[in-house]
């Protein structure tokens, strides 16, 4: 049987994994490399420790002539390269939160209205483009140094191939790209300044972009397929390529994600409408701090307690958390709020709230996000049947089941759980031909493995008072 090599570069580490043709997990490795703060609400990354983790997973996978490689990772973020293709500073990521003045700029530069109309989104400080105008007004000298400027995937797919390529449903994210037309927006780039070769070029999710590598760990021949930023190839390892499929993503960020078969978007920007790996169009909507939060407090509060006890202690408190209220809003927000400001807090403590309330007030307080996006797409006119939950907290049947009553909906997990890796490996199939399009490959691949239906626990009294909190604090939060 033909096996397939994905490589996901996420923010925490790296993942590799290998498959056959049924869907099959044959081989997986991960590495794991350093997330750097220099200030309050920026967020870095050594491009270098990507590809040190790369490697290490290919050596351990010992893999050495797959049919074929797709790459997935970190949308967003920003790698900044000279004219001898080395990196002049360290990546600025999604979750940074820098750019607010440059996201004004291009409001200014191009038009509030006309960069909807292309991008389908308004300007946001995690997308790409602000990095590079924050660069040029902040590191003038880093600046004049600046060739190209690729996305934390297509690092590895250069280093990989030596290849400069991007792909569609990645490229969307930049605040640069002409979504409904799948290409680069000469319009946005001539007002902004930038030129066009800054970027590289893009083709479809399943085309190959390169016939060969120069990896040590691989064999030279390896074609390498276009793949996709980790929520649309994390979609199709879900099989939400079709309308009608939700997919909810419980990584450091959280996602609720749906196909769309046109481009439509939100005016308000409250949800992001991006080009799609299956050659249409997906809109999402992501919060900033899902995992994340739920990992600050294990890390802050958790006294050494692992996720599994996080879950049994805040099993054993009531919905409701007794009245105690959490905004999950650690590093700003996106879906609804486009807001870089907003700050987490704890609302309604009293002496009776012990650290069971809090474990679980955090975990509705995600939850309840998460149900923010939920009801964005909804507006688009997306209605799910069911919400196939997915990453790391779809482990948690506590968590599943609460995402369940939340929404009044059936949620399932599946079988096979290596997230945006395997959508990776899934397009890279397609991209070799063993399949003919996205959607044959998950009908052959992805399969559903527990299912919870809704339990009758009513949410919707303590979504109400969660959104109020938000729109109650958020003019404090400026001050």
């Amino acid at each position: 049987m033909a096996r397939l090599l994905g490589i996901d570069v996420g923010t925490s580490g790296c993942k590799a994994i290998v498959i056959d043709e049924s869907g099959r997990v044959i081989k997986n490795a991960s590495a794991e490399y350093p997330l750097s703060t220099p200030r309050p609400l920026w967020s870095e990354q050594n491009p270098e420790d990507w590809w040190n983790g790369v490697q290490s997973c290919l050596h351990e996978l010992d893999e050495r002539n797959p049919d074929a490689i797709g790459l997935t990772g970190q949308m967003h973020g920003a790698v900044f390269l000279d004219g001898a293709n080395s990196v002049i500073r360290p990546a600025i990521l999604w979750n940074d939160q820098r750019t607010v003045a440059e996201c004004e700029e291009i409001d200014r530069a191009v038009g509030a209205d006309r960069v909807r109309q292309i991008t389908c989104n308004p300007p946001l400080t995690g997308f790409q483009v602000p990095k590079v105008l924050w660069l040029r007004n902040n590191e003038p000298h880093a600046f004049a140094e600046l060739e190209k400027v690729v996305l934390p995937k297509d690092y590895i797919r250069f280093k990989l191939s030596g290849e400069f390529r991007t792909e569609v449903s990645d490229a969307s994210g930049t605040g640069i790209f002409d979504v409904p037309a799948r290409e680069w927006s000469t319009e946005m780039m001539e007002s902004l300044g930038l030129p066009r070769n800054l970027f590289p070029d893009a083709a479809e999710s399943r085309e190959l972009t390169a016939n060969s590598v120069r990896c040590k760990h691989l064999d030279d021949g390896v074609p390498v397929a276009g793949g996709g930023g980790d929520q649309a190839a994390g979609a199709v390892g879900t099989g939400a390529v079709e309308p009608g499929v939700v997919s909810l993503s419980l990584g450091t960020s959280g996602v609720v994600f749906t196909a769309l078969s046109s481009p439509r978007y939100d005016p308000g920007g409250a949800a992001h409408t991006f080009c799609h790996a299956n050659n249409a169009w997906h809109a999402m909507g992501v919060m900033l701090s899902c995992g994340g939060a739920l990992r600050w407090f294990r890390d802050t509060f958790g006294a050494g307690a692992g996720y599994d006890d996080l879950s049994r202690d805040a099993a054993n408190v009531s919905p409701g958390c007794e009245g105690l209220t959490f905004l999950p809003y650690l590093t700003g927000e996106r879906t609804p709020h486009n807001d870089p400001f907003a700050r987490a807090s704890w609302s309604g403590a009293t002496l009776s709230h012990g650290r069971a309330h809090f474990a679980r007030s955090v975990f509705e307080g995600i939850t309840f996000g998460l149900l923010d996006g939920y009801r964005v797409l909804h507006h688009l006119g997306v209605e799910g049947t069911e919400i196939r939950v997915t990453g790391g907290g779809a482990k948690s049947r506590f968590w599943v089941q609460m995402i369940a009553d939340a929404f009044d909906k059936p949620c399932v997990t599946l079988e096979t759980e290596e997230g945006p890796a395997f959508g990776a490996a899934l397009l890279a199939g397609v991209g070799a031909g063993l399949w003919p399009d996205v959607a044959a490959a998950c009908r052959a691949t992805v399969r559903t493995k527990d299912r919870f239906e809704p339990s009758g626990v009513d949410y919707s009294n303590r979504f109400n008072k969660y959104a109020d909190l938000y729109s109650r604090l958020k003019e404090w939060n400026v001050r």
